[in-house]
């Protein structure tokens, strides 16, 4: 055997063993070594049951996706899943960590399962736009039930050990301690009972189960190609002998696979895993240790970002200027974490745990021993070059010193320092405690040391971190702006903004540019005088269309805040276009597309051309996970190389656009961003 495999005699039980760190990935090179481990037992008349395990932390956690897309290595996994099913001497699969993918078909092609409690197994596929290609979805439905198995094939959401063994999925639980032990012992029960082979089980319930899951998840699955097909496929596996569905299954597969939203979807998980390296930092730099963090503002956003921490047992101390700023604040992040608790996402001792951790001060002082101050308060330039110009004189030597600024210039922020090099931008997404994207900012002068720290830190406080480099709106807003800037320039020549936020969530945003607004707030940035009317947004404040929370913004809304088109918002509209000029025409749903979304690729190749961005791949983590840009078109930038950047650039060109440098000459040199 190979050193990715050991195999032990406990004298009639021969032990497969899988050591393939760090997840027992299922690539080539393992599936070579299960097919020549299951040879030797066979061929040894000495053996009566075969047990399959995982060395190190986990059972296999799925297959190796590298290879995913690339001609295929044999032994393909449904084939080894095959060979397994078929042995003619029991095997039993030995379950710890995760048996995920791949690695819970293997167990549906062994004959008997045992699992520590603590195991979880599931069919995460349709998370990367596919669905489980081993016969998964076919041996599902005869093991835990049509139920269960279109949940867990259609949502990717994985069951723990002990509901397993309900559902029938696994057939005995092993100690935490004991499983080697345990499936040995089991093993030999199952020598009397003979192999059982997955495909001859009758399945467990009937298509109406699926029906009512189909319907109940409809608007969760719009717009993506995978969860219908993994549905599709265990429909069929109540109505078509095993081998057609099994059939029907690889059919599926294959179109997923080569599909654009599988391709997109996995661009994306390879993305976030690229996101986190930093260009140009030596392995030599370590970072800093941070063990208590300070945050300045205790509203929406500071409050935010301190749960943040408070919920990875790091302690925070916040400070606001009047003590009913402070009340409220911490109130809050109070009735949030109750609020958790009341729906079962965390345990009513770990809300006291989090906020035992939180100490609430109104003197900037009580920051001095924290490692590293987030500042949280108004955009405004002055104010937060005041507020670190004072952290300058308390924070103590080393500490970092971030501005959770949207738009701001660090290095303008950082030189109110003496310290340039521990400053640096941490901009959360609102609500901070909620959203996974963090912004991290690298100034001029940052430090690689203070990059570093906050990067590692986002990945412990469960955020994906890009590093955007300085510059108005860094990555995400600034690609924002141009949008927000044609939308209203659409309204002036005919379109309203219920047809252009349609034709946004059409492409599977969750929101339009204008629905947008109204939920962030019209007024924000709004300069206060209901008599300066220069621009809509400006009548639309004197009037008090502050948007969702005052009731009314560019659309009405009623008491549940469902919208409705506002002929208030029309007439301040027909007015507008009447004193520019503009003549009111027919606006097509693909004009809108052209002038909204073209112009977001256009600023994001400036943004990488400027060394803004690291990567292509990361301008597309930004979208995914702070704008809610639908994964199944792989971000902005990765969704342009699909519509063609030669379309692109005419489109622009069509409109009036000044065409990014990078983007033609990738344009015309048949290049794409993300190669």
């Amino acid at each position: 055997m190979t050193s990715q495999f050991l195999t032990e005699r406990h004298d009639d039980v021969f032990v497969i063993i899988s050591n393939n760190p760090p997840v027992n990935a299922l690539g080539a090179d393992v599936r070579v070594g299960l097919v020549a481990a299951l040879d030797e037992a066979l061929a040894d008349d000495g053996v009566k049951a075969i047990v399959m395990r995982c060395a190190g932390r986990t059972f296999f956690a799925g297959a190796d996706i590298t290879e995913f897309g690339k001609p295929p290595v044999e032994p393909l996994l449904p084939a080894v899943v095959d060979r397994f099913e078929a042995s003619p001497k029991p095997v039993i699969a030995a379950i710890h960590g995760t048996a995920l993918g791949g690695g819970c078909e293997v167990t549906l092609g062994c004959h008997y399962r045992i699992a520590v409690p603590s195991a979880m197994i599931g069919t995460p596929e349709v998370k990367l736009g596919l669905l489980p290609g081993a016969g998964g979805t076919q041996r599902l439905p005869r093991t835990a039930g049509v139920a269960a198995a279109v949940e867990m094939c259609a949502t990717g959401t994985p069951v723990g050990a002990k509901k397993a063994l309900d559902l029938g999925l696994i057939d005995k639980l092993a100690g935490e301690e004991s499983l080697a032990g345990d499936a040995v012992s089991f093993a030999r029960e199952c020598v009397a009972k003979g192999p059982r082979p997955t495909r001859a089980m009758p399945v467990k319930g009937d298509a109406s189960a699926i029906e009512a899951f189909a319907e109940a998840n409809a608007r969760k699955f719009k717009g993506f190609d995978a969860p219908a097909a993994n549905i599709a496929c265990v429909e069929a596996a109540t109505r078509l002998p095993f081998d057609e569905g099994i059939k029907f299954e690889r059919e599926q597969f294959m179109k997923l696979m080569f599909g654009t939203q599988s391709a997109a979807m996995r661009h994306i998980f390879f993305a976030e895993r690229k996101a986190a390296k930093i260009d140009g930092i030596g392995d030599d730099v370590k970072p800093r240790a941070i063990n208590k963090v300070g945050v300045i503002g205790a509203g929406t956003m500071g409050g935010g970002i301190s749960m943040n921490f408070l919920s990875a047992g790091i302690p925070v101390t916040i400070v606001e200027m009047k003590q009913d700023a402070l009340d409220r604040g911490t109130g809050v992040m109070r009735k949030n974490y109750e609020a958790s608790a009341a729906k079962g996402r965390i345990k009513p001792e770990q809300v006291e745990g989090a906020m035992g951790l939180l100490t609430p001060s109104l003197d900037l002082g009580a920051l001095a021993d924290c490692d590293l101050i987030i500042e949280a308060v108004f955009e405004q330039m002055e104010i937060k070059k005041d507020i670190f110009g004072k952290l300058d004189s308390i924070a103590k030597p080393g500490a970092i010193l971030a501005s959770n600024t949207s738009y701001l210039n660090i290095d303008e922020i950082a030189a109110s320092t003496s310290r340039p090099q521990d400053v640096l931008g941490m901009h959360f997404f609102s609500p901070a405690n909620v959203m996974k994207l963090l912004e991290v900012v690298r100034g001029e002068k940052t430090a690689p040391d203070a990059l570093m720290t906050a990067m590692g830190l986002a990945k412990k406080i469960g955020k994906v971190a890009v590093v955007a480099g300085v510059c108005h709106g860094f990555i995400g807003n600034r690609m924002l702006m141009p949008r927000q800037v044609e939308a209203m320039k659409l309204l002036m020549e005919g379109a309203t903004p219920q047809q252009i936020d349609k034709v946004h969530t059409d492409f599977g945003m969750p929101m339009g540019p204008f629905q947008m607004s109204d939920l962030a707030g019209v007024d924000i940035g709004w300069h206060r005088d209901p008599n300066r009317i220069e621009n809509v947004r400006d009548a639309l404040c004197a009037k008090g269309r502050w948007g969702q929370k005052t009731g009314k913004g560019f659309y009405d809304y009623d008491e549940k805040r469902n919208p409705t088109p506002s002929p208030e918002v029309q007439a301040i509209l027909g007015d507008f276009a009447a004193k520019s000029g503009a003549k009111k025409r027919e606006i097509s749903d693909e004009e809108i597309v052209e002038r909204t979304l073209y112009p977001m690729v256009n600023e994001g190749a400036l943004i990488l051309a400027e060394g803004k961005a690291q990567r292509a791949s990361d301008i597309d983590v930004v979208w995914i996970y702070g704008y809610g840009w639908p994964v199944y078109r792989g971000g902005p930038m990765f969704w342009a190389d699909l519509e063609g950047l030669p379309k692109i650039v005419a489109g622009l060109e069509r409109h009036g656009f000044k065409v990014a440098p990078l983007l033609r000459e990738k344009a015309e040199s048949g290049g794409r961003f993300n190669a």
